[in-house]
């Protein structure tokens, strides 16, 4: 896919498309209760975010039913693509060996994540060959 032009979220606006990715399309009223689950949220205030979402292009809105269902306009993948290059290009000066050294430095990865890192290296390497 191509590269989207879209706005960088906000850590809000990231709350609820992780809630519409993981859940699917929504109601304002199920993402306003999701929302509530972690902390109080209105539900004027789920609406008024999802319109601006909506406005900004980051969702869809379906406005078919009396309540409009809105769903994710962009991938978790394609958004996580999108967020990680501004980081690497603002942050990180395009180094990506800077990024993932620091990364491995701020936790210790588990041996899962460890054989995974290990698997896509091997797989690097040997496409460069």
């Amino acid at each position: 896919m191509a590269k989207r032009l879209l706005p960088k979220p906000t850590d809000s606006e990231l709350e609820i498309l992780q809630i519409l990715w993981e859940n699917g399309s929504c109601t304002v009223k199920k993402v306003n209760e999701i929302l509530n689950e972690k902390k109080e949220t209105g539900y004027t205030t789920t609406l008024k975010m999802l319109q601006i979402m909506y406005e900004k292009n980051l969702v869809e809105r379906n406005e078919d039913e009396r309540s409009h269902i809105y769903s994710a306009s962009v991938s978790q993948s394609d958004m996580q693509k999108i967020l990680l290059d501004k980081l690497l290009e603002t942050a990180f000066s395009g180094s990506a060996a800077s990024l993932v050294m620091q990364a491995l430095g701020n936790s210790i990865p588990s041996k899962d994540e460890l054989k995974k890192i290990k698997e896509l290296l091997n797989k690097i390497e040997r496409e460069q060959k």
